[in-house]
């Protein structure tokens, strides 16, 4: 008997953006690129290749903490689509925007791509960053 793996979901709506994405009207040629989202301590961080793709070509927005990647991939190729036996690598123009899971500072975001991967760092608000504490003792020596 085959075992299949239990991989529990890291974000609740993860399958309800999936299936939303799925419903929305595209172009004949675009495609969602994957993301990955996590978080530091000081900042959110989202990446997604772009293989292929000029860093001109991708535009890059923030608004209500959420984050817009959107662009267009070209491949110009001199080959007819009846030609070919497999048509798998994807071009066209992209979109994604994600909720980010915290407030953030849009006007502080950094953008780096570098070998085909976009690394977007958003610096969290300083309301949600974590705070200390200290507790201080009050000594009741001597005291009656």
């Amino acid at each position: 008997m085959r075992m299949i793996k239990w991989q529990p979901s890291m974000q609740p709506w993860e399958d309800m953006d999936r299936m939303m994405e799925e419903f929305m009207p595209t172009e004949k040629h675009s495609f969602v690129p994957a993301i990955d989202v996590y978080q530091t301590k000081e900042a959110v961080v989202v990446e997604t290749t772009l293989a292929g793709i000029k860093p001109e070509d991708v535009n890059i927005s923030i608004e209500n903490d959420v984050l817009t990647i959107e662009g267009r991939s070209e491949k110009k190729s001199e080959v007819d689509d009846k030609e070919y036996y497999r048509k798998e690598i994807r071009s066209g123009s992209f979109h994604r925007a994600i909720a980010l899971p915290t407030a953030v500072k849009g006007d502080n975001a950094k953008a780096i791509f570098d070998n085909g991967v976009l690394k977007i760092m958003v610096p969290k608000e300083e309301r949600v960053m974590p705070k200390t504490i200290k507790v201080q003792v009050k000594s009741s020596k001597g005291k009656k």
